[in-house]
């Protein structure tokens, strides 16, 4: 039973940690500048890249750049992206 316990307790701090990076970066634009000022997806790539992290698939969508990556440790990252400077804004 008490493993269940502990199990369950280590869930709920997961799904809560997955929630608040959700919250803090998707159902909110990145920027509110207009995508006539956007970097082009390429160099949002490049100036990720620059900081260590291996793009493997890049788009842009509602109004932030959604970068899939895998950072210095080998760990998969969703890295979401001001396309207006490349500073990153969130992350999954």
């Amino acid at each position: 039973m008490r493993k269940i316990t502990i199990f369950t307790a280590a869930a709920a701090a997961l799904l809560a940690a997955a929630a608040t990076a959700h919250a803090g970066s998707l159902g909110r634009p990145c920027t509110a500048a207009p995508a006539t000022r956007w970097l082009p997806l390429e160099e949002l790539q490049a100036k990720i890249e620059a900081q260590g992290y291996k793009v493997q698939k890049a788009k842009l969508k509602n109004a932030c750049g959604e970068l899939y990556t895998i950072d210095k440790s080998g760990t998969r990252v969703e890295l979401f992206v001001d396309p207006t400077s490349g500073q990153i804004i969130g992350q999954l």
